[in-house]
């Protein structure tokens, strides 16, 4: 299981950027991330590189964050892969929350970010079906 942390971040311009400049001054690498809009904060979601020092960091700077767990699968770059994961999820009654994509550097492949209420069980189906299963973020960049 990996960890992510979820930034609250104000909609107004420049305040991302200055999320994600307080992690590069503290040497800590962004591995896979998506921001969702909403009307006066956008939730950041991050994998990194040191989450919690990311979140010590960024709660001295006085944004709100926490760290969640999340699940990270390696995918096969291929036509109809997404739809394979989604199928067996979906057979397996899981409800996602939400799914965004990261890549492995070296290998440029994709690297899907899953989380759902059931994580445990969900990591436990994907296994069963043939998925990889990464287990650090670490193991995203090799």
């Amino acid at each position: 299981m990996i960890k992510q942390n979820i930034v609250f971040v104000e909609n107004k311009s420049g305040s991302l950027q200055k999320v994600t400049r307080i992690l590069a001054e503290n040497h800590i690498d962004i591995y896979g991330f998506a921001c969702f809009d909403a009307p006066e904060f956008a939730l950041f979601r991050m994998v990194c590189s040191v989450p919690e020092k990311a979140e010590q960091l960024l709660t001295e700077n006085g944004y709100m964050n926490r760290i969640t767990n999340v699940i990270a699968v390696d995918m096969k770059d291929k036509v109809g892969g997404l739809d394979e994961l989604l199928a067996v999820v979906g057979e397996s009654n899981v409800n996602l929350d939400y799914i965004y994509t990261s890549y492995h550097r070296e290998a440029m492949t994709p690297v899907m970010i899953l989380q759902c209420e059931e994580i445990y069980v969900t990591e436990s189906v994907l296994k069963n079906n043939g998925f990889t299963i990464l287990n650090s973020a670490d193991e995203l960049y090799k």
